[in-house]
């Protein structure tokens, strides 16, 4: 067994120092992103574009890795934009897993509480509020001052956003069920509006 490890490092001896560079960037990368020290949004997001800049710059130092390197800054540039949210928004999960386990823990709930083994309609027409209230409300039920100083026009305006979801599913529902009658009925809309007064 030791022969086969000692032949297998003399084989691939020329590919360690090119990983060894690469790791340390990475792992470098990583270590921004863990953010420790508990920094800004704008300055882990500085580190970090510096540190993708750096590795782009001195890629060739890579040797047969530059490839990896040149797809790393390609991967990191599609995730950036929302990248560096969860600096800037407390208790916001730092990775997708964290995320997913989130949305994962609001299905399994919601299917013990309806009964349903699929996702429930209203998740998609009203999700924007009720996954939110959901993970809110599991980790403490707010107070009265919390609920007193929720901003109003937000909150109308959310509203209005999920009644027109809402309306407009009750809409293609009624085309599903009977689409000559709902034809029919725009068809007569349509002629009244153009009918003088």
């Amino acid at each position: 067994m030791r022969g086969l490890i000692e032949h297998g490092l003399e084989q691939t001896a020329s590919l360690w120092p090119d990983i060894e560079r690469a790791y340390k960037w990475i792992h470098q990368a990583a270590h921004i992103l863990n953010n420790h020290a508990d920094e800004d949004a704008a300055t882990v997001q500085r580190r970090f574009n510096g540190m993708v800049g750096a590795m782009a710059r001195h890629r060739d130092r890579a040797g047969s890795l530059s490839d990896a390197i040149d797809h790393f800054g390609k991967v990191t540039r599609s995730y950036r934009p929302g990248l560096f949210h969860c600096y800037a928004v407390p208790d916001l999960p730092r990775t997708n897993n964290d995320l997913e386990h989130e949305f994962g823990s609001q299905r399994y709930h919601e299917r013990r509480a309806t009964g349903r083994k699929t996702a429930s309609p209203a998740a998609v027409l009203r999700g924007e509020a009720r996954l939110v209230a959901a993970i809110a409300t599991r980790r403490g039920a707010p107070s009265a001052p919390d609920l007193g100083c929720v901003d109003r026009t937000q909150w109308k305006d959310l509203r209005q956003r999920l009644d027109r979801r809402r309306q407009a599913r009750t809409l293609r529902t009624r085309f599903r069920r009977d689409p000559a009658a709902y034809l029919a009925d725009l068809e007569e809309k349509a002629r009244q509006l153009t009918l003088p007064a």
